[in-house]
């Protein structure tokens, strides 16, 4: 279940699985935060290629430059003072499998950490498998949150702030893994429920046989 934010500032930080994860956030965001308004920084190269994200909240920067950081810094800070802001990074900055270890994040989610006023800091991680049906599920988990403000903030210095969000981010994603091993649905809330079966020829065999069995004909394989 998603934390108690109380109405502060909410930066979520995930791992970055897939070019999904963008859009995994806005569901998340739709379904458990829906009166607050998402922003999330993107290259600024892509943000030209794909302008229809800037509608959903997406802001350019510049990667691998100081004035990149610069930017994503002063424009974090900004959105951070809004009214009802959900602010969604991958730190990673780069597609990583989820059973990498160490974690390692770019500098930027500790340096906003260090200067931000109050904000709760969430990890989400994401591990997209296949269970049952010919389509994956889409499994998250939201990890522990971290209440980051004045004084507390500028006590640490960005490099100890990086290395607390790897932690948590991994902490999260050994759990999910855990429960990604137990293929149970129970242990987890349905959001979204795609299609199920295999459809063509098998499915027309598979209804045929529970007809002939005198069973009513389920096109899920496993548990719902």
């Amino acid at each position: 279940m998603p934390p108690d934010t109380q109405g502060r500032p909410l930066v979520i930080y995930s791992n970055h699985a897939s070019w999904w994860d963008v859009l995994v956030c806005l569901v998340l965001k739709d379904e458990f935060f829906p009166g607050r308004s998402l922003f999330a920084p993107i290259d600024a190269d892509a943000l030209e290629n794909y302008k229809m994200f800037r509608r959903l909240g997406f802001f350019g920067v510049e990667r691998d430059s100081r004035r990149g950081a610069v930017q994503f810094l002063r424009t974090a800070e900004v959105i951070l003072k809004s009214p009802s802001p959900l602010l969604f990074i991958t730190p990673q900055s780069r597609f990583a499998d989820v059973r990498t270890r160490p974690i390692r994040f770019e500098a930027g989610l500790g340096h906003l950490a260090a200067r931000v006023e109050d904000a709760v800091f969430v990890p989400v991680v994401g591990e997209y498998v296949f269970w049952e049906e010919r389509l994956p599920e889409i499994l998250v988990r939201f990890g522990e949150p971290v209440l980051v403000n004045q004084p507390l903030a500028s006590q640490f210095g960005s490099d100890a702030w990086t290395n607390h969000f790897e932690r948590k981010l991994e902490a999260a994603q050994d759990e999910l893994a855990a429960e990604v091993k137990l293929r149970n649905p129970d242990h987890f809330q349905i959001i979204l429920s795609g299609t199920a079966g295999q459809g063509g020829v098998y499915d027309w065999w598979r209804a045929l046989t529970a007809r002939w069995r005198g069973e009513t004909f389920r096109k899920e394989h496993g548990r719902i």
